[in-house]
């Protein structure tokens, strides 16, 4: 019986193919029993894209809400109805008087946290569909504006028509719309050209294998040389703890876990805000056992998942 396939890959997506496209080959290769992938890339844009194979997947809840980096390429001078290179294009307008300095100011001022409208091309569903498809079908859905996070913006080249630069922001950010408002705020429109994905939910490009590479490992040496990062240690940031064979036994059965079970074998890890509130629990040989969270009563905790070894 061949062994189920459990862990993070994290690939780096090729342009012109579907997130989901790209995860189903990845499915293939591996011959994963599971798969699911976390924050969706539009099909022009490459980069990190973290695919969840076999037990992973009841972790990709974790993911979903990870903060992002980007490096792109923004054009002057041009609106399209999706915001980037691959839309119609609405509007030419003139490109005059870009210096670097006006460009840098233009960016400074979307930093922060900023109310966003999603595009009308979008992945965001509308009674059940896409927007993008209500939009191909000649009736655009506005989604209310909401508030998103730009923790850091910041213009690399300048080349005009075109503006090299590197964003950090909050998951649900779209990064063509974000090129659509600081066009339009210096007067001449602009768009998004192109899109990399450099991190996201803590994970980093240097991390990711391309499917190509990725094929190439699988038929040199099968399942034995994959980049697979263990359950264990894929929720980066969050605190761990290492159970004894009675903790063991009480998870395995579904007993209540008390603060004072999870008080005596922490393992130092730097934490993260957002899993401030949670435990990971791995045995001896740090096969994830357990994610945790903190209970309505202070003493306890309540089970997110518990995976039998």
């Amino acid at each position: 019986m061949r062994a189920e396939l459990n862990g993070i890959l994290v690939l780096d997506k090729p342009a012109g193919t579907t997130s989901a496209k790209a995860l189903e080959r990845v499915k293939r290769l591996l011959r994963a029993g599971k798969a699911g992938h976390t924050g969706t890339l539009d099909p022009f844009a490459t980069g990190v894209l973290v695919c969840c194979l076999g037990k992973a997947t009841r972790l990709s809840r974790f993911f979903l809400q990870g903060d992002k980096t980007y490096e792109g390429v923004m054009r002057l001078g041009l609106e399209s109805d999706t915001q980037d290179a691959t839309g119609r294009v609405l509007r030419r307008l003139p490109v005059r008087d870009m210096g670097r300095e006006r460009i840098e100011a233009a960016f400074a001022r979307f930093a922060g946290r900023i109310e966003q409208q999603p595009p009308l091309y979008a992945a965001l569903k509308y009674k059940g569909v896409p927007l993008y498809k209500w939009a191909r079908r000649g009736k655009p859905v506005k989604k209310p504006a909401r508030m998103v996070e730009i923790y850091d913006l910041k213009v690399l080249t300048v080349d005009p028509p075109f503006v090299r630069f590197r964003v950090s922001c909050s998951a649900g950010t779209y990064v063509r719309t974000l090129c659509a408002d600081i066009g339009r705020s210096l007067g001449c429109g602009g768009l998004l050209q192109s899109l990399r994905r450099t991190a996201g939910s803590g994970f980093e490009i240097d991390e990711a294998i391309g499917l190509e590479e990725l094929k190439s490992r699988v038929a040199r040496s099968g399942l034995q040389d994959i980049p697979l990062v263990p359950m264990s240690e894929a929720l980066r940031g969050m605190p761990l703890f290492m159970a004894d064979s009675r903790l063991e036994a009480k998870i395995s059965n579904g007993h209540p876990l008390t603060k004072a079970d999870l008080s005596g074998r922490k393992i130092p890890v730097q934490v993260i805000d957002k899993y401030a509130a949670y435990m990971r629990i791995v045995d001896a040989q740090k096969r994830l056992l357990a994610v945790v969270e903190t209970g309505k009563t202070a003493s306890h905790y309540d089970y997110c998942c518990v995976f039998h070894q």
